[in-house]
């Protein structure tokens, strides 16, 4: 998601989230949503494309017979205020999230999950900055079951994973080799 252009050109509208998520389950391609504003996700990369596939199979293998589901790139999540008509707020579709529990919904429609567990993002060159400072910081505020955030590169294999600790600080680990392992409570 490239931050320089919205979506839907508007200088003064901003949408509420309620407009949003309107548009959003009547579109054919999707969008997240900042504030107000409404921004189309770019297309992928066949490296991205790959690596979401192997990491949601990694993921979804490790996860049978636990109380955990993992949801690729079409399941939205709330990290915001949201207070119906507000414009406060984002709407992601991360590339890997795993809830754990029964998920928890944004409304009776089921389709934006407010409990994530942990996200998992690909790195793209148009989104790298937004996942690395805006999303990371709405995730941690407005998430608190959110125990772990990961950045796959997918141009060299690099994975840096930050977990939350008991006192709500995080802790920053990289692994930096075809062979290391991340290992997730």
């Amino acid at each position: 998601m490239g931050l320089a252009q919205p979506a839907i050109e508007s200088e003064v509208y901003l949408y509420t989230v309620d407009e949003y998520l309107e548009l959003e389950r009547a579109a054919l391609e999707r969008h997240e949503y900042l504030d107000g504003r409404i921004y189309l996700m770019a297309g992928e990369s066949g490296a991205h494309a790959d690596i979401c596939t192997n990491l949601t199979v990694e993921i979804g293998t490790q996860l049978k017979g636990r109380p955990c589901r993992a949801r690729a790139k079409d399941t939205k999540v709330r990290s915001g205020v949201v207070s119906g008509q507000g414009r406060k707020g984002l709407f992601s579709y991360p590339d890997l999230v795993v809830i754990c529990g029964e998920p928890e919904y944004h409304d009776h429609f089921q389709d934006v999950v407010t409990n994530p567990t942990l996200i998992i993002e690909v790195l793209s060159p148009s989104t790298e900055r937004f996942d690395r400072h805006e999303k990371f910081v709405r995730y941690n505020i407005y998430n608190p079951t959110l125990s772990d955030y990961v950045l796959v590169w997918q141009d060299a294999p690099i994975i840096e994973h930050f977990s939350r600790q008991p006192d709500g600080s995080w802790r920053y680990t990289v692994l930096k080799d075809l062979d290391a392992l991340l290992s997730l409570a």
